[in-house]
C-alpha cells in the first residue's frame, strides 16, 4: 500500500468552488478514520451549518465514492422538522450543487479512489457512478441501519454533538462491513495515486505502460474498482488543479493560461478553457476575478 494510507487528512480545498466562501458559512473539518481503515479512505468530513439564508455549495467531484449521513433541520426538534437519510454517492461527473438552508449536518466518508470496492466486492464500482444510492441498498445486511453493535447508524453518526463520538461511529459501521482484501483494489489505489502525484503522466499508454497492463485490462481494473476510466480521471485532476490555480490569482497574480495549459498535458490553452469552462460553468478567467474580488 502506498504512503498515502498512512497520511493525515488532505488540507488542500482542491474540487472546491470558491472555498473561501464556503468556509464563512459553515463549520468544515477532516477527520483520520481507525488506523484498521486508512489503507481505504482519504479521511472524513463533517460540515455542520447555521445559515440565516440559503447557500448553494458547488464541487467538481474526486474520483472517489462517498458514504454521506446528513440531516437537514434542527436536531432537536420534533420529527417533522427535519429529515435524516444515509446514502452512497458514486463518483460525480458533472459539478455538484447542494443548496443548505437553516439547521443541518452532513458526516460524510471519503473513500480512496479504488478504496471502496473491498467494501462492496459483489459490484463494479462503476454501479454507481453518477448515482446516489440508500445505503441499505449497497449494504443490504444492514437492513436496520445499524453498526453491528445493534445501534441506529444515523443515530449514532449524526446525534453526538462532539466530532470524537462521530468519527468513532464512522468507523464502526464500515468496520462492520468490511474491507475485504482485494489486490485489484490496491492496485487501482496505487495506479490513481501516480495519476494525482505524477504530473507529467499525461496519457493513458504511458500509465498502461507503468502498470504493466493492456490499455483494455487498464479499462477493465478502473471499471470495476475505480468506477470511472483512466482517462477520465487524468482530466478531472487536471481541472481541479486548474481551479486550484485560479484560486490563488488574487494573491499570485493571474496564472499564464497558455502556460498551465501546457504544464497540464493539454495541446493549447483553448482546450484547457473548453474543460475548465464546461465544468465550473465560467471560463478560468472569470473565475479567478470573481474569487478575488473583494
Amino acid at each position: 500500500m502506498s504512503a498515502a494510507s498512512a497520511s493525515a487528512p488532505r488540507r488542500d480545498t482542491r474540487g472546491i468552488v470558491d472555498p473561501a466562501e464556503l468556509l464563512t458559512r459553515v463549520r468544515f473539518r477532516r477527520h483520520p478514520p481507525a488506523p484498521e481503515l486508512r489503507p481505504y479512505l482519504e479521511h472524513y468530513w463533517l460540515i455542520d451549518w447555521e445559515l440565516t439564508e440559503p447557500y448553494a455549495t458547488h464541487v467538481v467531484p474526486h474520483p472517489s465514492v462517498n458514504v454521506v449521513f446528513q440531516r437537514y433541520g434542527p436536531l432537536d426538534g420534533p420529527p417533522d422538522t427535519a429529515e435524516s437519510s444515509a446514502e452512497v454517492s458514486g463518483i460525480g461527473l458533472g459539478l455538484f450543487t447542494q443548496k443548505l438552508t437553516g439547521l443541518g449536518r452532513v458526516c460524510g466518508v471519503q473513500f480512496r479512489p479504488g478504496g471502496f470496492r473491498p467494501f462492496a466486492p459483489a459490484w463494479p464500482v462503476s454501479t454507481w457512478t453518477g448515482r446516489r444510492i440508500p445505503l441499505t441498498k449497497v449494504f443490504p445486511t444492514n437492513e436496520a441501519g445499524g453498526t453491528g453493535e445493534g445501534t441506529d447508524a444515523l443515530s449514532a453518526v449524526l446525534f453526538p454533538d462532539g466530532d470524537h463520538a462521530r468519527v468513532a461511529a464512522l468507523d464502526a459501521f464500515l468496520l462492520a462491513h468490511g474491507p475485504t482484501p482485494d489486490p485489484a483494489a490496491e492496485q487501482a489505489m496505487e495506479l490513481v495515486d501516480l495519476i494525482r502525484t505524477d504530473r507529467g503522466l499525461r496519457r493513458v499508454s504511458r500509465l498502461a505502460a507503468a502498470s504493466g497492463l493492456s490499455a483494455r485490462s487498464l479499462q477493465r481494473l478502473f471499471a470495476a474498482c475505480v468506477g470511472v476510466g483512466p482517462k477520465w480521471v487524468i482530466l478531472r485532476y487536471r481541472i481541479h488543479e486548474a481551479l486550484e490555480r485560479a484560486e490563488s490569482a488574487g494573491t499570485a497574480g493571474a496564472p499564464d493560461w497558455a502556460l498551465l495549459a501546457d504544464e497540464l498535458g493539454y495541446s493549447d490553452q483553448a482546450h484547457l478553457v473548453r474543460d475548465f469552462t464546461a465544468t465550473i460553468g465560467v471560463p478560468p478567467t472569470a473565475y479567478a476575478r470573481a474569487v478575488s474580488a473583494p
